[in-house]
């Protein structure tokens, strides 16, 4: 019979025992908690379209991608040495709320936000438009 007492009675924690199963479960939780938000290959996909598209038209030269804790960014710049133009943020915790995905402008401002990426890039392809007063 194996005694699964609290392990603490001679004042020594390290004699518990946890059945192996409950151990592996802890581990993989903490793991996920740990794992950075990342773009999947077909996100990566449709922005890399994008941006290939961009620097084409010779208005993007250099990207970062950054993988943080609580979301993805993809940096796009004019020049290397600049702040970014454009940062495209996927971000998981607004997924149910406002969308997951969203563009954000050099100054801060979030210029379009959804649920689904391709709707997301689609603010790319809008041509500039002439604003008479």
């Amino acid at each position: 019979m194996t005694d699964y007492g609290s392990g603490t009675e001679g004042g020594d924690d390290s004699s518990i025992v946890v059945p192996l199963h409950e151990a592996r479960l802890e581990r993989i939780g903490r793991e996920r908690d740990e794992l950075p938000v990342t773009f999947h290959r077909r996100e990566l996909d449709l922005i890399l379209r994008v941006y290939g598209r961009m620097v084409a038209a010779g208005e993007w030269r250099d990207y970062a991608i950054d993988h943080l804790k609580d979301r993805a960014v993809f940096s796009v710049y004019r020049r290397a040495s600049e702040v970014p133009l454009y940062q495209i943020h996927k971000v998981p915790a607004l997924a149910r709320r406002q969308g997951a995905f969203s563009v954000v402008a050099a100054s801060g401002l979030i210029l379009k936000r959804g649920h689904e990426l391709a709707r997301i890039l689609a603010f790319f392809d809008e041509k500039p438009r002439l604003v008479r007063a």
